[in-house]
């Protein structure tokens, strides 16, 4: 009787079943990080699984998801979702800040009320209740973007580097003069260094 099960990987195609977890039907624990699940994620029923990571996977409908934890694992009592979409933090998106991730606890708490813990953290009870108030406002809506929208712009990609040296062809090299110069005077590095050696 399994009781643990981890499947990682990193798989280029982007169909993803997972139908033959219907025969671990007393499965507690379920791990599959890193997997690039999107979406059309479907989890048979697991009445049992108290534990499911989809760390660093491509899901950004939060609530499709909820929903369908909520059906078929109703055990559930740590989610983690690190690395998502629709898991906003600052460190995977520059866009989000706290207050994204606090809404976006408050929805989670409010669609799975049974959770201990989310993304390693514990809830506190002061979520628990403030999900029981305003969880069900807390959806975050984005706008469907049209065919023409998506087409029509190219993929933006952070740069550190100016606007002017982005492009291969105008790049110019950079010359800068540094005012320090080394004299080694305190060098700690050639103390065991006779004169007679150099």
């Amino acid at each position: 009787m399994e009781k643990y099960l981890s499947l990682s990987g990193n798989h280029s195609s982007n169909k993803r079943s997972l139908e033959g977890l219907s025969a671990f039907r007393s499965l507690e624990e379920l791990i599959l990080d890193n997997n690039q699940l999107g979406d059309d994620l479907v989890l048979p029923e697991l009445p049992r699984l108290h534990t499911l990571t989809l760390n660093k996977n491509r899901i950004t409908d939060l609530e499709y998801l909820l929903d369908h934890l909520a059906e078929v694992t109703p055990a559930l009592e740590y989610v983690s979702l690190l690395g998502n979409v629709a898991c906003p933090n600052e460190l995977v998106s520059l866009e989000k800040d706290e207050e994204d991730y606090k809404r976006y606890r408050c929805f989670v708490l409010y669609k799975l009320p049974n959770l201990k813990f989310l993304d390693a953290q514990k809830v506190t009870r002061q979520e628990r209740e403030e999900a029981l108030v305003r969880g069900a406002f807390m959806k975050v809506v984005k706008p469907k973007a049209s065919s023409e929208d998506v087409a029509g712009s190219p993929e933006l990609h952070y740069t550190p580097l100016p606007s002017a040296s982005r492009e291969l062809t105008s790049h110019q090299g950079v010359l800068g003069k540094c005012r320090y110069i080394y004299y080694g005077k305190n060098s700690e590095g050639n103390r065991f260094i006779r004169d007679d050696q150099l």
